[in-house]
């Protein structure tokens, strides 16, 4: 009766973290605590690798819904996930010489930043500015994809906002077209996470299973509500999900 309970809450957070995550990103913010606080006496490895297997199931439904509707920059999104693939392969193992913690302050300084312009651009990312993708725009997604993949592997909160913020921001793409872009990256630093954490750790294959597909319904609602709505909507929740994201590294920093 009790895995059953179990299993249905964490079935709930994982619904709830698909949605969120398949608008803007930050679904870890739900995923990884309810895990934590299921399982307080598991290794933390192994519950980061059973949120990835969760999650890359509705990370991979919400990268092909909003295919449908919004054309992925294949030329920037590619080169971004395979970079981003193999950084976080050695951010994943980055972790065995380095406390992901000791990144916090610096973590949360970024977000602050992000919020701030973010809030004080108002047309930020509400309309395309996206060039035509050369060789620069090659260039600068496979550093995105380097650089994030690596942070999302070694320590991971905020992943899919960074992604977001960056392509809008260095390549001028609206939130929706920086979301599916995100999205493709995303998988691809999950499937390495996950690479790395199986053949390394024990996983809870049944309770993923469970969560994956809790996280696929509520990837596919996510999804389809960001479409309707548009970039602005996507904008308002980007916002609010940076801010929630500050207020807990903060607490985690500073009280914890």
């Amino acid at each position: 009766m009790e895995t059953d309970f179990l299993f249905l809450a964490l079935g709930l957070a994982a619904f709830c973290a698909g949605f969120v995550d398949a608008v803007v990103g930050g679904g870890g913010l739900i995923q990884i605590p309810a895990l934590f606080a299921a399982f307080p006496a598991a290794s933390p490895a192994t519950l980061f690798g059973t949120n990835k297997l969760a999650s890359i199931v509705g990370t991979t439904s919400a990268a092909i819904q909003y295919s449908r509707r919004v054309s992925i920059p294949w030329r920037v999104a590619l080169p971004g996930a395979i970079a981003a693939l193999v950084g976080s392969w050695y951010g994943a193992k980055a972790v065995a010489y380095l406390p992901p913690t000791v990144l916090r302050p610096l973590i949360l300084l970024l977000l602050i930043l992000v919020a701030i312009y973010t809030f004080l651009r108002k047309d930020l990312g509400t309309v395309s500015t996206e060039p035509e993708h050369g060789r620069r725009s090659t260039a600068i997604a496979l550093g995105i994809g380097a650089v994030i993949g690596f942070y999302d592997g070694f320590f991971g909160p905020g992943t899919g906002s960074f992604l977001i913020f960056l392509f809008i921001r260095l390549l001028g793409m609206d939130f929706l077209r920086a979301s599916v872009t995100a999205k493709i990256l995303n998988v691809a630093t999950n499937l390495a996470a996950i690479g790395f954490f199986a053949t390394n750790v024990d996983l809870l294959w049944k309770l993923a299973g469970v969560m994956a597909l809790c996280n696929l319904s509520g990837a596919v609602l996510g999804s389809r509500v960001a479409l309707r709505h548009g970039a602005g909507f996507v904008r308002k929740m980007f916002l609010v999900v940076v801010s929630v994201l500050i207020a807990k590294l903060a607490y985690d920093t500073f009280f914890a």
